[in-house]
């Protein structure tokens, strides 16, 4: 028999209904309308409500192994940082004793050597704790205000230290709360000492290089400065004891068109987020004041008469 005589539709027995672009089209309408419906009329949410209530228990049950393996991680992953948070610590701790015993020698030996050059004892200085408020209006400047002022004792120059150095210096002082300065501000010197070498310099704030910086100023170009020395307060200025933490220096640049080392430092007190600082009174209150010199006598002129 040909091949074009042959009918190609199926026979009755196995014709499938609609066609498959009828039903394409029926229910992706279908689909449509029941995303629009329960956009706009929530008809699903109870049975949404429903099959999650249903499906809890077998989510727990299921993620209690995840969740146990987890935190089984996290357990052994803890217990190693806390254990070598510790070495570390005990480490720090052996390190701290053996320097407070040869601090204690050093002390008695420092004590009998003055005694023994006629040199007067150290200054000590009384310290009374204080809180900072806020930050001062103005936005130009680095300063703090803390809940002390005049009628607690304080003066104005008193140093401000927190946990980790020099901080700044009270410049005003009111009743009952004082203004401070910090070591940041344009306008804030303070005397330093690098500790490697015994150089005496200068730092100023500089907030040309960020909020929180300092510069070593006045330092010669071929001076004796590398990055990480620290600086510590010198005690000639009257104000601060000597030895306090300062700044440590962060960069140093030398260049040939300057007779002077641009330093940069960064200081050591938490200038940006403190809270308790620790007020001294100034060491220039402790120190004899300095004598006066007697005015110079004029000298006679030629032809004056007597």
């Amino acid at each position: 028999m040909p091949l074009g005589t042959l009918d190609a539709n199926p026979p009755p027995f196995f014709r499938q209904g609609p066609s498959a672009l009828s039903k394409l089209t029926l229910f992706g309408a279908l689909a449509l309308f029941l995303m629009v419906a329960d956009m706009r009329l929530q008809i699903t949410q109870p049975l949404r409500v429903a099959v999650a209530t249903g499906l809890y228990p077998v989510q727990w049950l299921l993620l209690r192994p995840v969740l146990w393996l987890r935190d089984g991680g996290q357990y052994f992953e803890s217990l190693k940082t806390s254990r070598a948070g510790a070495d570390a610590a005990n480490y720090q701790l052996n390190l701290q004793s053996l320097r407070a015993q040869q601090v204690e020698q050093l002390t008695l030996e420092n004590s009998r050597l003055r005694l023994a050059l006629g040199l007067r004892e150290r200054l000590t200085t009384t310290a009374q704790a204080a809180q900072v408020l806020y930050d001062a209006a103005d936005p130009y400047t680095r300063k703090v205000i803390i809940d002390r002022g005049s009628l607690d004792g304080l003066l104005a120059g008193s140093p401000v230290l927190d946990e980790t150095g020099v901080l700044g210096q009270v410049t005003r002082v009111y009743p009952l709360v004082s203004e401070v300065t910090l070591v940041t501000d344009r306008e804030q010197a303070t005397p330093v000492l690098n500790t490697r070498t015994g150089a005496r310099g200068v730092a100023f704030g500089d907030p040309s290089l960020h909020a929180n910086a300092m510069e070593l100023r006045f330092i010669a170009a071929n001076a004796d400065v590398q990055v990480g020395d620290l600086l510590t307060t010198s005690g000639v200025d009257g104000v601060y004891p000597s030895g306090l933490r300062v700044a440590r220096v962060s960069k140093v640049e030398r260049r040939v068109d300057s007779a002077f080392a641009r330093i940069a430092c960064l200081p050591l007190a938490l200038v940006a987020g403190v809270s308790h600082v620790l007020v001294l009174k100034p060491v220039g209150l402790q120190v004899a004041p300095r004598p006066t010199e007697p005015a110079p006598t004029q000298a006679p002129r030629k032809g004056a008469k007597k």
